[in-house]
């Protein structure tokens, strides 16, 4: 049955993949202080080119998309520098690597910049920033429709520094939680504007930013993760958030898209309001190539895939316990389990 993961796929005429495996996001905060992605990073990536694709780790779009230390950005011509060792490192061993756009919204904190947490809505978040106990999240203020307008820009820029970089497109972060997630999700989005108050209106800032950024470097190239199942960093979602997602895989089915890419371990449980699965619930919706993923085994994912409850399959954290991944699936050899104490360094 792994068979089927080895098999090619093609996301669009000019990208195929050698496989129907995807190395999710892994945020590892292992950049510099500049958020420079480093040589090490170049050699972790370049391991793990066998994957039919790679989605980088979550990359900031600007400064003040910031919520953890040492995450990469993509906003400086470093950065993009930084990238390019990846990218070079990634292709020299036949691989392909989306970056992931990222803006954290009201997760960020102003520790790691000068400014204003933005989001949909001044509601904050309880906790402390991960690996920063001492800092306390901060209630944001809601952005203006001035700021919305330069927050898309941004995300259509950072597109475009990603190809610079030399990767084969990007994944917009649209999911757990983060900025995107957060105007989609009517517990955090309160707004009365043309960006809340109903289903459209909701959608409306992931929609423009999925128009801006596939005006600039083509659909094609454009990943989009998203988590109809609201439980990470977010209340607890329902049919209001239902219907905002109806309209949304609606819209998105009108648009030239590589991949729609679940939210983490979305697959993993079941919610009333989508009717069980978070993928059956986007199956069912979303006419093109979806990407599953929520702690599957190669053979559950090739299953699944046989099964037709989704493409391609991502995979997270055993990809950090086996660079070797697709080899061991190849020659049918068990995985090395996953450990925490991994985080501690790239491997």
């Amino acid at each position: 049955m792994s068979d089927l993961l080895l098999q090619p796929y093609a996301l669009s005429s000019e990208l195929k993949l050698n496989n129907r495996v995807l190395m999710a996001p892994l945020t590892r905060c292992m950049a510099d202080d500049d958020l420079v992605p480093t040589q090490a990073m170049a050699e972790y990536y370049g391991r793990r080119a066998d994957a039919g694709l790679i989605i980088s780790e979550a990359t900031i779009i600007r400064p003040d998309g910031q919520g953890y230390p040492n995450v990469p950005g993509i906003f400086s011509e470093a950065q993009i520098a930084g990238w390019r060792k990846v990218t070079d490192e990634v292709h020299a061993k036949g691989g392909k690597i989306f970056c992931q756009l990222w803006h954290v919204g009201r997760v960020a904190h102003p520790h790691f910049f000068d400014g204003e947490v933005l989001s949909a809505s001044a509601i904050g978040i309880e906790g402390t920033v991960p690996r920063m106990r001492e800092l306390s999240y901060q209630t944001p203020k809601a952005a203006t429709q001035e700021q919305i307008a330069e927050l898309i820009g941004d995300y259509a820029q950072a597109a475009e520094n990603a190809i610079a970089a030399g990767f084969d497109g990007v994944e917009i972060h649209g999911a757990n939680g983060y900025l995107i997630d957060q105007f989609l999700h009517h517990s955090v989005n309160q707004r009365d504007d043309r960006y809340g108050g109903s289903a459209e209106n909701r959608a409306r800032f992931a929609l423009e930013v999925v128009d801006a950024i596939t005006a600039r470097i083509g659909g094609e190239r454009v990943g989009l993760r998203l988590s109809p199942g609201a439980y990470f960093l977010l209340e607890p979602g329902d049919s209001e958030d239902t219907k905002t997602f109806d309209y949304l895989l609606q819209e998105l089915n009108q648009r030239e898209l590589a991949f729609l890419h679940l939210g983490i371990f979305d697959d993993a449980m079941e919610f009333d309001y989508l009717g069980g699965r978070a993928s059956e619930y986007l199956r069912k919706r979303y006419k093109g190539t979806l990407v599953g993923v929520g702690s599957y085994t190669p053979e559950q994912g090739a299953e699944a895939i046989a099964n037709e409850r989704f493409d391609l399959l991502a995979i997270g954290r055993p990809f950090i316990a086996n660079p070797d991944l697709i080899a061991k699936v190849k020659g049918q050899q068990a995985l090395t389990p996953y450990s925490e104490d991994m985080l501690a360094e790239l491997v």
